[in-house]
């Protein structure tokens, strides 16, 4: 087991983006879609998309500290949505929806309450991050792991995630694999 490891765990609208944009990072060793925050164990994605369990849609990020920082992952997270949309990402709407930051120790606690202080900054309406412990994470469904890779004629992955993930590279270039 590799002690420079360390998980960040991150909701931002539909996890398919969030996936997609993390994979390509140096020093990300695996990314995994999943739900956590709910009140039912091993939810499944028509579970969740109801909106009554409380999860939220997220990423698992596994990544290498001596590679890349928790601090420039949440600056990558902080540009792929929109912080100040409450329970929605666009016309993604609901609790599942929502932005999240959930915390493995103290040190990622603060460094993302010094995050959200930054990027308010760049707000006129209130950054709505929610900011919790991490909870039991739940691997989501094989078919949404790594989903844009597979499903980049889809509609929705052309139309939204395409043109976020050539902002996103264009932007973080010195962080790309």
């Amino acid at each position: 087991m590799d002690n420079n490891l360390q998980t960040a765990t991150f909701g931002a609208g539909c996890f398919w983006c969030i996936d997609t944009a993390f994979r390509n990072v140096a020093g990300v060793e695996s990314v995994r879609s999943g739900y956590a925050g709910g009140t039912i164990d091993n939810p499944t994605y028509q579970q969740i998309c109801t909106g009554l369990t409380g999860h939220a849609e997220v990423v698992e990020i596994k990544f290498d500290e001596r590679q890349v920082s928790f601090n420039t992952l949440l600056d990558m997270l902080f540009t792929l949505h929109d912080p100040t949309q409450l329970n929605r990402q666009g016309n993604d709407t609901g609790t599942q929806y929502r932005s999240v930051v959930f915390y493995h120790d103290m040190e990622q606690k603060y460094l993302t309450e010094q995050a959200i202080v930054r990027y308010q900054e760049n707000h006129s309406d209130a950054i709505v991050t929610e900011l919790s412990p991490a909870p039991t994470f739940y691997s989501a469904e094989t078919y949404h792991q790594d989903y844009y890779a597979a499903n980049q004629e889809q509609p929705y992955c052309s139309m939204l995630i395409g043109p976020k993930i050539a902002k996103f590279k264009s932007m973080f270039t010195a962080y790309l694999k």
